[in-house]
């Protein structure tokens, strides 16, 4: 009895251990979220305008798929207006002159234009070393936030150490409307 029991346990020790060692393509990963049902996806869906039947048919162009169409030309322009923003600053390059400052300031001591390849390549490399522990992986358990918790900024302190220092702090309410809540 006591060798099946034994037989049993180390088989169940031997199927976790290769399933915490699934590949997953190398890449880990910190927020498991998953799509529980086969639903459609919320964001994905962009209200169309209203179809219209054109007068001749024959001389509709050839359809280009990803491409622009007759129902809606502009869907990421028309998202933009539905929220609020500007859909003009879509098709703006380059560096808005209200910005040039900020710009010119934040570069003060050059750029690197691998930047963007540089910090991705970090930032997997801390993925790979803080990707939780066997059963964590094994059970899909979500460590995004303690796996980054040595790098986030605890706004309440840096906010105390601000007012220490004496600089007004415009978005923070003051410290008398804070102890009466």
């Amino acid at each position: 009895m006591r060798a099946k029991f034994g037989i049993i346990v180390i088989a169940g020790a031997t199927l976790l251990s290769l399933a915490a060692c699934g590949d997953r393509n190398g890449v880990p990963e910190l927020m498991n979220l998953r799509q529980k049902g086969a639903g459609a996806d919320e964001f994905g869906i962009l209200p169309t305008k209203p179809l219209e039947l054109p007068g001749d048919v024959a001389a509709l162009p050839e359809p280009t798929p990803g491409g622009s169409n007759r129902t809606d030309p502009t869907p990421e322009a028309d998202a933009v207006a539905a929220l609020g923003g500007n859909p003009a600053a879509l098709g703006r390059t380059g560096v808005p002159a209200g910005d040039g400052g900020l710009v010119g300031h934040a570069a003060r001591f050059g750029t690197s234009p691998a930047i963007r390849a540089q910090l991705a390549a970090e930032d997997l490399d801390y993925r790979r070393r803080n990707d939780g522990r066997l059963l964590e992986r094994v059970f899909n358990v979500n460590i995004y936030y303690k796996a980054y918790e040595p790098l986030s900024l605890d706004q309440y302190a840096e906010l105390e150490r601000w007012r220490a220092m004496g600089v007004r702090t415009v978005g923070a309410p003051p410290k008398a409307v804070e102890a009466a809540r």
